[in-house]
């Protein structure tokens, strides 16, 4: 199967799970393209995909600059930032989706301000509480809300990663809290409420949409086995 005939695969697959969910809203695809090619990504962007994300700063800004003059893309970081890390990504990133604390949060403000713009972010729940996994603990909301009153980001939405035992009920479960989540949320704050849900990858996308994800990041279903880079 070459890479058009995936894309229609996960597009229909996307489109099922949208109807079993009872959701009408679309779905964002993501292109996870960590270790992928330029070739690779290029080719997204051509055939329409309008998020790429990266999971590493330095590779991403090899690839970046070679995909300026193609169609207009968001570029989303998708990885773990560390905190010295977080000039660059602010250079290089249209979006970070993965804000595990207040003190990256404080972070990424502080500079954000001296940019002189506001970054849309994704707030990162553990919603599985597992140990070797980075992200707010779900019952740290006052947490995550104390991150929508920073003036030089903004909270667009949450963003968990499926279990690693992959069971389906466990999944769905932790996909369900992170849903549950963003409600209480956007119970108590009011105004300029979160949207979007990243769940699932390319593994678990059909039950994160059936759960409510607004996004998600597929790498393996949409290019096939991971190479080495190019």
């Amino acid at each position: 199967m070459n890479f058009s005939e995936r894309l229609k695969t996960i597009q229909k697959k996307i489109d099922l799970a949208i109807q079993r969910g009872g959701r009408n809203r679309p779905v964002v695809i993501i292109a996870a393209t960590k270790s992928r090619s330029i070739n690779i990504v290029k080719r997204c962007c051509q055939a329409g995909i309008k998020h790429i994300g990266e999971n590493r700063i330095q590779e991403a800004e090899i690839k970046f600059e070679n995909i300026e003059r193609l169609p207009m893309v968001t570029k989303r970081f998708i990885g773990t930032l560390q905190s010295n890390k977080v000039n660059k990504c602010l250079d290089l990133f249209d979006t970070v989706d993965s804000v595990d604390s207040i003190r990256l949060a404080k972070k990424i403000d502080k500079r954000s301000k001296t940019l002189g713009k506001i970054t849309p972010i994704l707030l990162e729940v553990n919603t599985s509480k597992e140990k070797q996994k980075h992200g707010f603990w779900p019952d740290k909301v006052d947490d995550m809300i104390l991150c929508t009153t920073l003036k030089n980001i903004k909270v667009e939405g949450l963003m968990t990663l499926g279990p690693r035992s992959k069971e389906e009920k466990e999944t769905r479960l932790a996909f369900s809290l992170l849903r549950k989540i963003k409600d209480k949320i956007n119970y108590e704050i009011g105004d300029n409420k979160l949207i979007d849900l990243s769940m699932g990858m390319s593994a678990d996308f059909e039950i994160g949409i059936e759960e409510g994800s607004t996004m998600v990041r597929i790498g393996t279903a949409l290019f096939g086995p991971r190479a080495p880079l190019k």
